[in-house]
């Protein structure tokens, strides 16, 4: 009689993997990728603008400069004059607006002007319909 050996089985568990595949999320980034390639429109504006050549003649009427003056204390003054309120700053604005040639304005506010002063000016410039305008002093802010 033969013998036979028993042996025992072992069972072999794996252990589970711990890095991720990165297939499918490859697979889903380039389907997005072409996607959005697809869906954006070519930008191709062009602006066709004839610029003038040389020199531009040189204006032989200067403008009116009318300066704006905000101090410190949110006192609004009109090429040197003190304003009383917002009212006689709009009548300026809009007897200026109203000139054959309107002038050109100058707003100048000081380092410790308060915004919201500042803009209520800029509006009043704006609802009068003056555009040539500039700040003036801007460097003190920087």
């Amino acid at each position: 009689m033969q013998r036979t050996k028993k042996t025992r089985r072992t069972l072999v568990v794996e252990e589970p993997v711990a890095d991720i595949n990165t297939t499918p999320l490859i697979d889903v980034m380039l389907v997005l990728l072409v996607m959005l390639i697809i869906t954006i429109p070519i930008q191709l504006h062009n602006v066709n603008l004839q610029l003038p050549v040389g020199t531009p003649p040189v204006s032989e009427v200067k403008p009116e400069v009318v300066t704006i003056a905000i101090d410190g204390a949110s006192t609004v003054h009109w090429n040197g004059t003190p304003l009383r309120d917002a009212r006689e700053l709009q009548a300026r604005l809009q007897a200026a607006a109203a000139q054959a040639e309107p002038p050109e304005l100058h707003v100048r506010p000081d380092a410790h002007t308060k915004y919201d002063r500042f803009a209520e000016v800029m509006v009043a410039v704006d609802q009068a319909g003056l555009h040539r305008m500039g700040v003036v002093g801007s460097e003190q802010f920087e």
